[in-house]
């Protein structure tokens, strides 16, 4: 709905546009019957004899004219062509959309039940089902996850069974339904320089790494101090508030010595959207099934891969 300034100026553009057609075939009426009587040019000339002549519309020309201003005034009495006046059918292309969706929906749902009293876990190996988690993912996961699912920075990889937040069907689902909001403190001004190297390399020592600089017994103070809490003693992470494992060399934000200095110095802050509202429980299964798949079919990524 456009506001009423903007209606009144659709609305008086529509009725000038139509009288200003009406006004241009009087006019061209009034010179046909002139040009009955002479026969004017233009005054241009061209190779010595060629002239141009200001003559009137063919007579069929002027009639698509009338025809079109019929048509423009019977659309606009009928359809909403005048701002926001709807028109005497009350046609609205919102309504027509929403019932168009509402129709698709109906034919989905149908297409769907099938699957409706099957678990996630069941429909992982149903390559129908599968197929429509595909194409569900396509749609709504790949522009973060990849069309592989292999994700990249920031973005989660989902097929190297490394979860944040938990690998189960109702964990999968869950976090396709409620979405997730992971959050990693940043440390600089707690640490301070020194203190983000050692942190930085005793992190690195976790997954048998071995940073430039920085002393790794160092930072295991740190790291105990502060960072056990959600990481674990063992630096194994914890799901239940999306901490990743630091032992398995899978990195989500890159595994460099310099993007894990970062991580701890600035932090860092991931938003996995909810979409429950957008598909509904039995798409988000389907969906949960194909994401399962993923890890199930595509072979393991080699250690470091920064995911």
């Amino acid at each position: 709905m456009m506001s009423s300034g903007m209606s009144a100026f659709v609305a008086a553009a529509a009725v000038l546009n139509t009288i200003a057609a009406v006004a241009l075939l009087v006019w061209m009426r009034k010179r046909r019957g002139e040009a009955a009587q002479t026969s004017d040019t233009t005054g241009h000339t061209w190779d010595g004899d060629l002239r141009e002549y200001n003559n009137p519309l063919p007579r069929w020309w002027l009639w698509l004219f009338v025809l079109s201003v019929i048509f423009a005034i019977v659309y606009a009495v009928l359809y909403p062509a005048l701002g926001n006046a709807r028109g005497s059918l009350g046609w609205s292309q919102v309504e027509q959309w929403e019932q168009s969706q509402a129709e698709q929906e109906k034919t989905a749902q149908r297409v769907l039940a099938v699957y409706a009293n099957r678990s996630s876990e069941e429909l992982a190996h149903d390559p129908a089902a599968l197929a429509i988690g595909r194409n569900l993912f396509a749609n709504n996961c790949a522009a973060c996850h990849g069309s592989d699912g292999r994700g990249g920075s920031g973005f989660p990889n989902l097929t190297d069974q490394d979860w944040l937040w938990g690998g189960s069907p109702e964990l999968v689902e869950a976090s396709i339904s409620g979405g997730r909001m992971g959050v990693m403190a940043p440390w600089q001004e707690v640490f301070g320089e020194q203190g983000v190297d050692d942190t930085t390399a005793y992190v690195m020592s976790l997954s048998g790494r071995e940073a430039a600089k920085g002393n790794a017994e160092a930072g295991a103070v740190h790291f105990n101090s502060y960072c056990i809490a959600c990481h674990g003693v063992d630096g194994k992470g914890n799901s239940a508030v999306g901490a990743p494992n630091l032992t398995d060399n899978i990195w989500l934000h890159g595994g460099s010595m310099g993007a894990i200095r970062a991580t701890i110095a600035a932090g860092r802050q991931n938003n996995m959207p909810a979409q429950a509202d957008r598909l509904g429980e039995l798409r988000i299964k389907l969906l949960a099934a194909y994401v399962q798949s993923l890890g199930e079919t595509a072979p393991a990524l080699a250690a470091g891969h920064t995911r």
